[in-house]
């Protein structure tokens, strides 16, 4: 259960960096206050959970051969279609214009989810 926690932590994190770094990538109003942002950013965080538990491990079956062939850098093109899956998902609450800021926004958010799970699950 706590490992759950952790991961949802960490993608939250990850996601709220993402959306700092990367141009391309915005969550809910501008205007909006704090409080509501960080609700946005929870609610964003686990779709994005979900469509990584349920969509992400079928898509990278389909592709197990593009991942041979590129020794695994079609992992980065996943990421890029999942984050833009889970802003398709979120509505206005989430938006991501285009591949190139998923594909950046990707790689930002798998490195940034990496280093917060590793410093935070400590089984």
């Amino acid at each position: 259960m706590s490992s759950l926690f952790f991961r949802f932590v960490a993608n939250a994190v990850a996601l709220a960096v993402a959306v700092w770094v990367v141009d391309g990538i915005t969550l809910g109003d501008g205007d909006a206050d704090t409080g509501a942002r960080a609700a946005t950013l929870c609610v964003v965080a686990l779709i994005f959970g979900a469509v990584n538990v349920v969509v992400k491990p079928i898509v990278s079956f389909f592709s197990l051969p593009l991942l041979i062939l590129t020794l695994g850098l079609f992992t980065l093109v996943i990421n890029a279609a999942m984050l833009g899956l889970t802003a398709a998902l979120s509505g206005d609450a989430f938006n991501v214009d285009g591949f190139g800021a998923a594909f950046w926004g990707g790689l930002i958010i798998s490195i940034v989810s990496w280093a917060v799970n590793l410093v935070l699950d400590r089984d």
